[in-house]
C-alpha cells in the first residue's frame, strides 16, 4: 500500500470493511423494545414536525417534482400535482422526503453494523429468484396502489392514524391483517 493511500486512511477503511465482513450477524431486536422505540419516534415526529410518520407522501413529492421537470404545464394544471408543488417551494424539500432518505441510510447503517448486509434474495425452496422478484414487484405495486386509494400507506394509516384513534385507520389495519391472512393460504407452498 502506498504512502498516499495510508495518508488518506484507505487502509483503515479496508480493515473496517474486512472486520464487518467477518462479523457474525447480530440477533434481531426484541420486537417489544423495537415497538416502544418506534412509538417514541412517532411521538417525536408529532412534537417536532407537527405530523406523524408516512412514506407515500415522499414518493408523491418526488413524482410531482419529476413531472414538473418533464411537463411543467401539465403539472401546474393538475389538481393532484399542485397539492405537492405548492406555490414556490420545491416538493423535494418536504420533510417526508428526508424521512425516507433517513430510513434508507439508517437501515443500511444498522444492517452493516449488525453484520446483516449481503446480496441475497429471501425465498422459499420451491420458488426461483425470478419468481420471488415477480411476487415482490406485484405485491409492492398492489400496496402502492392501495396506499394511494386509502390516502395513506401502512405507516401513515396504521402508525399515525392508529395513534390518533382514527376509525378509518383501524379499519385499514384490520383489513390488512385479514387480507394477508387470507392470501397467505394461497402462497404458503412457495415458502415451505
Amino acid at each position: 500500500m502506498t504512502t498516499i493511500a495510508r495518508t488518506l486512511g484507505i487502509k483503515k477503511i479496508l480493515d473496517w470493511k474486512l472486520m464487518l465482513a467477518s462479523q457474525l450477524p447480530q440477533p434481531y431486536w426484541n420486537p417489544y423494545i423495537a415497538g416502544v422505540g418506534l412509538g417514541l419516534v412517532l411521538l417525536a415526529s408529532f412534537v417536532i414536525m407537527g405530523r406523524g410518520l408516512g412514506a407515500t407522501g415522499a414518493f408523491s413529492s418526488v413524482i410531482a417534482a419529476g413531472v414538473e421537470q418533464v411537463a411543467p404545464d401539465h403539472a401546474r394544471s393538475s389538481e393532484y400535482y399542485t397539492r405537492y408543488l405548492g406555490d414556490s417551494t420545491n416538493p423535494l424539500k418536504d420533510w417526508l422526503v428526508f424521512e425516507i432518505m433517513g430510513v434508507v441510510v439508517g437501515g443500511f447503517l444498522s444492517g452493516t453494523l449488525a453484520g446483516r448486509v449481503k446480496k441475497s434474495t429471501e425465498r422459499g425452496p420451491r420458488i426461483s429468484v425470478r419468481g420471488r422478484m415477480i411476487y415482490a414487484f406485484c405485491g409492492g405495486l398492489t400496496m402502492g396502489f392501495g396506499a394511494k386509494l386509502a390516502r395513506g400507506c401502512t405507516s401513515g394509516q396504521a402508525l399515525t392514524g392508529g395513534a390518533l384513534m382514527s376509525v378509518g385507520s383501524w379499519v385499514f389495519i384490520l383489513a390488512v391483517f385479514a387480507s394477508a391472512y387470507c392470501v397467505a393460504y394461497f402462497v404458503r407452498k412457495e415458502w415451505t
